[in-house]
C-alpha cells in the first residue's frame, strides 16, 4: 500500500475510452486475433510528403532550439493568412497561439474560467474531455443534448435557456466528434442572437474537423461574428486535415484579452511546441492540398457504405453524417446497453467500436464507428456487426 496522497480533485478526471479501447484490441490482436478497428479516431493516411520534407529540412537548417511560446512568427502569419481564405475573416497574427494539439487549448479555456461555482456548457454526447476538464476544474458541467432527429445539431433556445448567471463558458463543436453532426447556420445564427444577452459568457468554438465536411456544406466559423468575435476562442490544427496525428500540432484564436493568460498558460504548461513540427504546419498550409482533397474523397466513399451498411443490419439506424469521420448508430433496439454491445463486439466478433456513453449520458443507445479505416475492412467490420446483432 502506498501512502502517497495525490489532490483530490484527481478523482474527478475522467479519461478518453477511445485509447482504451485501442489497448484492448491491440492485445487480442498480439494474441492472434482478426481485430477490425473501428474505433480509434485518426486518419489512417500518412502526412503528405512534402510536409514531412519540410520538418526534415528544418531539423537539418539547425532549427533545434525553443521557440517563441505562441509560436513561430511565420506559422502564425500563416494560419492567419489560412483563416482570411477560408473563412474570410482578418486575424491578427498576435492572437494565435499554437500548442502541442487541440487538447491543450481546451485545458488552457475550461482552466481559466473554470472554478467552483461556475458552471460550464458543454455538448452531450460529446468529446469526453470537454466534461472531464470541467469536473477536474471544480465547475460545475451542465449538458446541452445533440439531436439525433436533427441530425445532432443542438437546439439554440433549449441551450440558451441553460444559460444562468454562473455560466463563464460555452463549449461548441461542429462538424462534432462523436456524432459526425455539422450545425446548420441558422442554428447558430439564433445562437449567437441569443447570446447577445449574456456578454459576460465565453464561447470555446472547437473547429478541429472545419476542413472535412461534405455534401457540399460549407464550415460555419463563429469567428465570423463580429458581434462576439471578442469571446471567442476558436480551436483548429492540423492533426485531422492533414493526418498529423502524432505530430501534436494545434492552435487557438484567442480574445484579444485572454492572449497574454494563454500565453503565460502555455510557458507554464509545455514552454513552446517543438520547432520543426512547427516549420512542417507552414508547409501544411501553404503547399499543395491535394492530398487533402484525395483523402476527403476516401472518407466521402467510406461514408456511403458505412451508413447503407448500417441501416442494413435490423435494429439499427444510421443517421448520414455531415462532417467528421464518425457514424452514430442507433442501437437502441438491439435490448443491450451501448458498453454491453461495444464488449460483444470486440470481445467475440473481432470489431472495435467505442460506446456512446464514452461522450456522456446522452450517448447512451448508440455506438461510434470511425470510418477511417480501409473500405475492405470496413465491409468486413459491417458483416460482422450484421451477424452478430442479428443474432440476439
Amino acid at each position: 500500500m502506498s501512502d502517497l496522497l495525490p489532490a483530490a480533485r484527481m478523482q474527478r478526471l475522467g479519461t478518453e475510452t477511445a485509447f482504451e479501447v485501442l489497448a484492448r484490441a491491440e492485445a487480442l490482436a498480439g494474441e492472434g486475433r482478426d481485430i477490425i478497428n473501428l474505433g480509434i479516431g485518426q486518419p489512417d493516411f500518412r502526412t503528405p510528403p512534402h510536409i514531412v520534407e519540410a520538418a526534415i529540412k528544418a531539423l537539418r537548417d539547425g532549427h533545434h532550439g525553443y521557440t517563441p511560446a505562441p509560436g513561430i512568427p511565420v506559422l502564425r502569419e500563416a494560419v492567419s493568412a489560412d483563416l482570411q481564405a477560408r473563412h474570410g475573416v482578418s486575424i491578427d497574427p498576435s492572437c494565435i497561439v499554437v500548442v502541442p494539439g487541440g487538447k491543450v487549448t481546451m485545458n488552457f479555456a475550461i482552466m481559466m474560467f473554470g472554478e467552483p461555482g461556475v458552471e460550464i456548457l458543454y455538448p452531450n454526447p460529446g468529446f469526453p474531455i470537454y466534461e472531464s476538464m470541467i469536473n477536474f476544474s471544480g465547475a460545475t458541467a451542465v449538458p446541452f443534448a445533440l439531436l439525433e432527429d436533427q441530425g445532432f445539431a443542438f437546439d439554440a433556445d433549449a441551450l440558451l435557456a441553460r444559460v444562468s448567471e454562473r455560466t463563464r463558458l460555452i463549449i461548441l463543436n461542429s462538424p462534432a466528434n462523436p456524432t459526425g453532426g455539422v450545425v446548420p447556420k441558422p442554428v447558430i445564427d439564433r445562437l449567437v442572437e441569443g447570446l447577445l444577452q449574456h456578454p459576460g459568457v465565453a464561447i470555446l468554438s472547437d473547429e478541429i474537423y472545419s476542413r472535412m465536411l461534405f455534401d457540399e456544406r460549407e464550415h460555419v466559423s463563429l469567428l465570423q461574428y463580429p458581434e462576439i468575435v471578442e469571446r471567442v476562442i476558436m480551436l483548429d490544427g492540423w492533426s485531422k486535415t492533414y493526418a498529423m496525428t502524432g505530430w501534436r500540432l494545434g492552435y487557438a484564436v484567442w480574445p484579444t484579452a485572454l492572449v497574454e493568460h494563454a500565453t503565460r498558460l502555455a510557458v507554464n504548461c509545455h514552454s513552446c511546441v517543438n520547432a520543426a513540427a512547427q516549420h512542417a504546419g507552414v508547409a501544411a498550409l501553404q503547399g499543395d492540398q491535394s492530398a487533402v482533397t484525395a483523402m476527403l474523397h476516401a472518407f466521402d466513399e467510406r461514408r456511403a457504405v458505412v451508413v447503407e451498411g448500417l441501416n442494413a443490419i435490423s435494429a439499427v439506424r444510421c443517421q448520414t453524417p455531415g462532417g467528421a469521420f464518425y457514424a452514430f448508430p442507433n442501437i437502441q433496439q438491439t435490448g443491450l446497453s451501448a458498453r454491453a454491445l461495444q464488449q460483444q463486439l470486440l470481445e467475440r466478433h473481432g470489431v472495435a467500436t467505442i460506446a456512446g456513453t464514452s461522450f456522456g449520458a446522452f450517448g447512451e443507445g448508440y455506438l461510434r464507428l470511425s470510418y477511417a479505416n480501409s473500405l475492405d475492412n470496413i465491409r468486413a467490420a459491417l458483416q460482422r456487426m450484421r451477424e452478430a446483432i442479428e443474432a440476439l
